[in-house]
């Protein structure tokens, strides 16, 4: 990985790496982004959610930026068809979005707000509502599309969004971040609230997998893009400790074997600030940690070191994506 994007909360960060140190650039400040994502087509194109503010697009790698709409919307989550280009935004209160024009025109894709599910949708900082927290469409089939809810359920359209399935079985309630595996098809990977769990039938069914894990609240996972069977989540004790608590008493656990394995090789044991974005390319693994760090490991979690971030002070990652 020689380049990476990071929404800070407040900012978008371009981090780019060269002899083993990386160097951040800050744009949009200011503006409460949270939530990115970055077309698999063109590491210059890059989408950011706002707080209070829609979306935003760059063509050129965050040096320059402009409007893509839904007004004053909350946006929690962002994310591009990697078969079609098709962008979808997910807000709070609860609603998914549409692009086929890169953000120029959106459609309510209103159906998901028809499932019988929807009135025990609560998030309980704010329990009169929820949000669409994670977006997956499938790298393998444009029409197919996973949706968390935090709080309601894992959802499933397999029809570009014109109808939805409800909550699937197996899959955990509390979604906060999905995954599918980019070579395999039918392979997706949930974290959640109350654990974490897999699919081999494209998001239809789940199997729930915590064994050997002493932390059940899961935030961030990724993939190992080689092994389907290798995959990686970061967790805590709880959501006070997690987000509100001063020490996020966490850890990041790989899945092998059939089981969680806890990584340390040079990580804080165990981690004050919560990985809230992982990300891995082939036997790299990054973390962002939720006051600002980036860590790094070149042998899938084996050994890690802190990195040197010269320029722009990252002080909150809040979620990574990889340029390409």
């Amino acid at each position: 990985m020689t380049r990476l994007y990071a929404a800070t909360g407040d900012a978008i960060a371009r981090l780019d790496e060269s002899g083993g140190d990386w160097t951040a650039e800050l744009s949009l400040r200011g503006t409460g982004a949270q939530c990115l994502a970055v077309d698999p087509r063109d590491p210059e194109c890059v989408y950011a959610g706002l707080l209070h503010g829609g979306v935003r697009r760059t063509a050129d790698g965050g040096r320059t930026w402009t409007s893509c709409g839904l007004g004053h919307s909350d946006v929690f989550s962002l994310a591009i068809s990697a078969v079609n280009g098709a962008v979808y935004a997910g807000t709070e209160p609860s609603a998914l979005y549409r692009s086929d024009d890169a953000g120029a025109t959106w459609r309510e894709l209103d159906a998901l707000l028809a499932l019988p599910s929807r009135p025990i949708w609560s998030f309980p900082p704010r329990p009169w509502t929820s949000h669409v927290r994670w977006i997956a469409p499938s790298p393998h089939d444009a029409e197919l599309i996973l949706v968390g809810i935090e709080l309601g359920g894992l959802m499933r359209s397999t029809d570009g969004g014109a109808s939805w399935e409800d909550h699937r079985p197996g899959a955990e309630r509390d979604v906060h971040s999905l995954a599918w595996h980019r070579r395999v098809e039918g392979r997706a990977y949930e974290a959640s609230g109350t654990g974490s769990a897999w699919s081999d039938d494209a998001g239809g069914s789940w199997h729930p997998v915590n064994t050997g894990r002493d932390r059940h609240y899961t935030w961030s996972v990724a993939v190992d893009p080689a092994d389907p069977e290798r995959w990686y989540v970061s967790a805590s004790t709880g959501p006070g400790a997690a987000h509100y608590g001063g020490n996020a008493h966490a850890h990041i656990y790989r899945h092998e074997n059939g089981q969680w394995h806890a990584l340390a090789g040079g990580l804080p044991d165990p981690i004050s600030a919560m990985p809230y974005a992982l990300v891995a390319d082939g036997a790299a693994l990054v973390a962002g940690l939720a006051d600002g760090q980036l860590w790094e490991s070149l042998d899938r979690g084996d050994t890690w070191h802190a990195c040197t971030v010269n320029g722009d002070e990252l002080r909150a990652i809040h979620a990574l994506a990889t340029a390409g």
